[in-house]
């Protein structure tokens, strides 16, 4: 299981990265939201993926999982969705004031200054 996780992992990060390269700014914001869930299954298939105990168990239990990834997670998807909200408001009062989404169109010329 853990070896298709990595091939899910580094098709998500393929992506992320060639959508990041492009020119519409819409494009760079989906490709940091993939990014965030590679990211996200990089650190579950870390932790185990073949855990069939619970994380949190009475005093004396003999198995457990670790409940580090699972937390580390959370954190993460609340941060991502955090930037990903920014990212997308920057984007819309970019494309207010510069009527265009392409990051080449919007280089600002030396006269402006």
């Amino acid at each position: 299981m853990e070896i298709l996780m990595a091939f899910v992992i580094g098709f998500l990060f393929m992506a992320a990265v060639y959508l990041i390269l492009s020119k519409s700014l819409l494009r760079i914001i989906i490709g940091t939201g993939l990014l965030s869930h590679g990211a996200h299954l990089l650190i579950l298939t870390m932790g185990g993926l073949g855990g069939e105990a619970p994380p949190v168990l009475k005093e004396g239990a003999k198995t457990f999982a670790d409940p580090l990834p699972q937390a580390l997670i959370l954190t993460a998807i609340v941060i991502s969705f955090g930037v990903t909200a920014f990212f997308l408001v920057l984007a819309y009062r970019s494309y207010q004031e510069l009527e265009t989404d392409d990051i080449s169109l919007m280089k600002g010329s030396d006269e402006d200054e």
